[in-house]
């Protein structure tokens, strides 16, 4: 298993989409996948406006992590502009 981080940005002028979707997008993360949430939250401008999302996950590999992003009621929503994946080593704080 793998660690990963996931950094996602909102589109422009989307908070009523992510407000709308939130309650669906939190129970997608509380739900057992092959992938494993291990950090989740939103992301603030300098206004603390929701603006993105920080995920760190351990997976299989990118490929699975990429399939379950698919399946997030935020991406379904039109919310997302852009979503990065990277391979991620967790050296401190680890839980």
């Amino acid at each position: 298993m793998m660690e990963f981080l996931i950094y996602s940005q909102d589109k422009a002028d989307s908070l009523h989409i992510r407000q709308s979707a939130r309650e669906a997008h939190l129970k997608w993360l509380k739900t057992p996948a092959e992938v494993k949430l291990l950090v989740a939250g939103p992301w603030l401008d300098d206004e603390e406006v929701m603006r993105g999302s920080l995920l760190i996950v351990e997976a299989k590999n990118k490929a699975k992590v990429l399939e379950w992003l698919s399946t997030d009621p935020y991406k379904a929503a039109g919310l997302t502009k852009s979503a990065e994946v990277k391979a991620y080593k967790w050296v401190l704080g680890k839980p």
